[in-house]
């Protein structure tokens, strides 16, 4: 017999309500155990979550230790972007296993065998992120029941972190009690942590281990550990038991996994300046919003206006049934600004209907009014943020026509996002029409933290890195991918795409990430082995091996959805919706459209887990928060291709193209330096024994505007008397522009004097703003182009960390024919206009090896050495000879003046006239 009774209740959610007096729920997660005659022998919650994937495992086995027969409850509450994967029950040695069919097929064999005195079902609760999975069944006295639920969640990292939440409310005390959470994350994890929300008494007994790759999170407090107090019978375990990590990231270029015949390409890029923001507020101050929903939005909006910075531009709209604009026109973000505006939102006095349509429309004007005139940064981002809590009742009031208008006067470079306050709102409506112009939508529960609700929203949305970013593939190297272009991201957040691995000879996957950021454009390469993770995978005991599959399969069928609530016609629904069912039975996810049957192994005893439509969610309304897939797999003209093309599509990589290849003077080691003199046809070379700390000037052009500079460090001790050094920082600076990149061994570091960007060297990237191009090739070299006149490269040497001596240094290599002013000077550029050299008087050195002989130069005679130095550009370790003529004391008579000379205050410096 069912023994739930569905009753709807004023929020359109549902819940369920116990009509039978016998019925004694036990509450893995929800309601508390009433009774004495219910044994709970164990409660274990297992999560293993891989590459930011967590497959989740609830058990808990149950006794019913009553003289009579009862009903007992399983309920669980899961996350509302989770997906229920499998069920299983054993009842006295009668095992039910559940599996996933579409919703129709489902239903229709539960009615042919209904299951006696057993249901199951899955509900919304009123909670923020949580549903519930119910079931009970009803056991003679002295029965065994075992439960077991599997779901599985995609991470979505929000303010730098993952959050993994498990909800506890085991209602009683438990003999073997138990939380495990297993962490993997091939790149490693750069910190855990576990906040102690359930009491204070429970401070301590959360235990984490982790080494560099792996995690593993412990909660198992005992019997006595549980009780409320030290004589009580009730459990003090109820709340949420939450986990939140984040992992290291090596590059901006993201991180790309392969394993299981799919691949997942994680993008978290960050050490990037903020793009502008043009942001139109506007806010519902009808009737329905007085009281709390109004102080606290109010109290959110006083901390959301204090963010905003000079840079940003802002206005506030607020409507009823009519719509007011606090400024007619977007402003800067100014402190009289802002004063003014937080004084205008304390005055809102919210009364009458509410004219959605009209507001929005507004809003969208004022953005392209301010765009139209050219007040905008054209690399900023313009955004509405609408925050509302009930239906249009005012103006146009039928949705689909509002969703269609705000769609049409949109451009592509705005996005709205929409923050329903309290249960009444139709949010499945926001969700739309936020999905439909490239932004989101979240619920807001009118509490005592709806105000912190509203901020945090705004935090994960109020500093956008990059515009208009698209990550892709070589041709015929992936299919069935997901959403890989995105309109924007946001600083603490990350953007994933998903895929099928086509056969290839290749053993890797590459993958090429294009953006805009701050007064930039960007192109970053990354690439993942075909069959390292695996291999890794299969040594980890507690890893969930088949991550890249289900997640692939998860975040195609949350698009899918998505795409579905915005389907133009019913045939493209239709479509949509066989797509969904498919791949949900194929992977076993529990969506709006399938559900779960749990069966007995003779198929005579059934239940059924399903969705029920609530009417202020809707079926299936996007959840995902991103708008239609859109694959492309093309990569960008510089890129060399991972496979062959045809002859007219090869073009050069970065490698080729960021090679100094023409004669140079280089730079490198202790540092050497080396002259080449075309005319004369030798390489003259010198060392600079100078300190560490020392900023050495190698090019000053005042005519260009561009000035190149090194700075000394030291060998870690002293070996053979000497302190060798070495330039650890290269600075190239484009006065012009006011551009300066920083190239050291950890990083390279771009500033324009408002914006500062960084990037590693553990990605192949290219980066372009105004007229200077930045080539990353990966853990090798930089080059730098200034108009396509001027290069410079930069070569990174590593060595090997617990070395006693030698540490990690660069070497610069400045081409000949760079076009310089004739104002150019420095220890290199001084050597644009070739000094007359003469050598003569060859004869033995004191050195059979080294000939020595006299140069005369600058109208100096010196005498110098003939040896070799080492040139690094096309063998890293080894280096290729170049026989030079030394010159001692540290080029004295060969350069102009003494090197002390070429000392600068600061990387930037110029060099003073000598």
């Amino acid at each position: 017999m069912l023994l739930f009774e569905e009753i709807p209740v004023t929020d359109g959610l549902l819940t369920l309500f116990c009509t039978n007096p016998a019925l004694i729920c036990l509450s893995v997660c929800l309601s508390a155990i009433r009774g004495d005659d219910i044994t709970v022998k164990s409660y274990k919650v297992e999560s293993r979550i891989t590459s930011r994937f967590a497959h989740t495992t609830v058990r808990s086995s149950v006794v019913n230790s009553g003289s009579k027969a009862q009903s007992i409850g399983f309920n669980v509450q899961i996350p509302k972007r989770a997906f229920i994967t499998n069920f299983t029950m054993n009842v006295n040695g009668i095992t039910f296993v559940g599996s996933v069919k579409e919703k129709t097929v489902a239903r229709n064999l539960y009615a042919q065998a209904r299951a006696r005195g057993k249901a199951a079902g899955i509900v919304r609760a009123n909670s923020q992120d949580m549903e519930t999975f119910k079931t009970e069944v009803h056991v003679p006295p002295g029965s065994n029941i075992e439960f077991e639920l599997h779901y599985q969640e995609m991470m979505h990292r929000k303010l730098g972190f993952y959050e993994h939440s498990l909800y506890l409310q085991p209602g009683r005390l438990v003999p073997q009690f138990q939380v495990d959470v297993y962490i993997f994350e091939p790149k490693g994890i750069s910190m855990v942590q576990t906040p102690n929300s359930l009491g204070e008494q429970f401070a301590g007994m959360i235990k984490v281990t982790s080494s560099k790759e792996k995690a593993h999170v412990v909660f198992k407090p005992n019997l006595q550990q549980q009780r409320k107090c030290d004589n009580c019978t009730g459990s003090a375990i109820d709340g949420v038991f939450t986990v939140k990590y984040d992992v290291t990231r090596d590059s901006n270029a993201g991180e790309l996994q392969v394993s299981d015949g799919h691949f997942v390409q994680f993008f978290a890029p960050s050490n990037l300046s903020p793009l502008p923001k043009n942001i139109v507020f506007v806010i519902d101050v009808s009737g329905s919003m007085w009281g709390v929903k109004m102080k606290q939005t109010v109290e959110a909006m006083q901390a959301i206006l204090d963010d905003l910075t000079i840079d940003d531009h802002f206005s506030i709209i607020d409507f009823n049934h009519n719509v007011r604009c606090w400024s007619e026109e977007l402003v800067a973000g100014s402190s009289i600004q802002v004063a003014d505006a937080k004084k205008y939102i304390q005055n809102i006095k919210p009364s009458g209907g509410t004219n959605i349509n009209e507001a929005l429309m507004r809003a969208v004007q004022m953005l392209l009014k301010a765009s139209n005139q050219g007040l905008i940064d054209p690399r900023s981002v313009s955004m509405i943020i609408l925050v509302s809590d009930g239906d249009p009742t005012v103006g146009e009031i039928k949705l689909s026509t509002i969703q269609k208008n705000v769609k049409r006067v949109m451009r592509e470079e705005f996005s709205l996002f929409s923050l329903g306050i309290g249960f009444d709102v139709d949010y499945d409506f926001l969700e739309r029409i936020a999905i439909d112009n490239r932004g989101m939508a979240q619920r807001i529960y009118a509490n005592h933290d709806a105000a912190e609700q509203l901020r945090t929203f705004y935090s994960q949305v109020s500093s956008p890195l990059l515009r208009r970013i698209a990550i892709q593939f070589p041709e015929d190297s992936v299919s069935e991918v997901t959403q890989n272009r995105f309109d924007k991201y946001f600083s603490g957040s990350e953007l994933v795409v998903a895929g099928k691995v086509l056969p290839s000879e290749s053993n890797t996957l590459t993958s090429f990430t294009t953006a805009s950021a701050a007064r930039l454009d960007i192109t970053l390469e990354t690439e993942g082995d075909y069959a390292e993770l695996d291999t890794e995978l299969a040594k980890q005991q507690h890893s969930f091996t088949g991550f890249a599959r289900q997640m692939w399969a998860y975040i195609t069928i949350k698009q899918l959805i998505s795409e579905r609530s915005l389907a133009p016609t019913a045939a493209k629904k239709r479509k949509i919706t066989q797509r969904i069912m498919s791949l949900a039975v194929e992977h076993q996810f529990v969506t709006p459209l399938t559900a779960l049957l749990v069966e007995s192994e003779d198929a005579k005893e059934r239940l059924l887990a399903d969705s029920p439509k609530d009417p202020k969610h809707g079926c299936c309304s996007g959840s995902s928060g991103v708008a239609p897939v859109h694959v492309v797999y093309q990569p960008p003209p510089w890129v060399q291709m991972t496979t062959p093309a045809p002859p007219s599509q090869v073009v050069k990589g970065p490698e080729d193209a960021g090679c100094v290849t023409s004669v140079s003077h280089p730079v490198d080691n202790d540092p050497h330096f080396i002259v080449h003199l075309p005319r004369s046809n030798m390489d003259v070379c010198f060392n600079i024994d100078s300190t560490p700390g020392h900023i050495l000037n190698l090019v000053s052009d005042s005519g260009t505007g561009v000035v190149v500079n090194g700075q000394l460090i030291g060998s870690k001790r002293i070996h053979k008397s000497k302190l060798k050094t070495y330039f650890g920082t290269i600075s190239v600076y484009y006065l012009p522009d006011g551009i300066s990149v920083t190239i050291s061994t950890d990083s390279i570091a771009l500033t324009d004097g408002r914006s500062n960007h960084s990037f590693t060297w553990g990605a192949t990237a290219e980066i372009t703003q105004d007229g200077v191009r930045i080539s990353i090739v990966k853990n090798s070299h930089v080059t730098i182009i200034i108009n396509d006149n001027i290069q410079v490269m930069v070569l990174l040497h590593r060595v090997w960390k617990k070395h006693p001596v030698n540490v990690d240094f660069l070497g610069i290599y400045i081409p000949n024919d760079n076009q310089y002013s004739p104002l150019v000077h420095g220890l290199i550029g001084q050597f644009s206009r070739e000094p007359d050299v003469s050598v003569y008087d060859m004869h033995e050195g004191v050195d059979p090896l080294k000939k020595e002989a006299t140069m005369d130069v600058k109208g100096n005679k010196l005498l110098v050495t003939r040896g070799w130095q080492k040139d690094y550009r096309h063998d890293k370790r080894h280096g290729s000879n170049i026989y030079c003529w030394f010159i001692h004391n540290s080029g004295k008579g060969f350069i102009d003046g003494h090197y002390t000379d070429y000392i600068v205050p600061n990387l930037n410096s110029f060099l003073q006239a000598l």
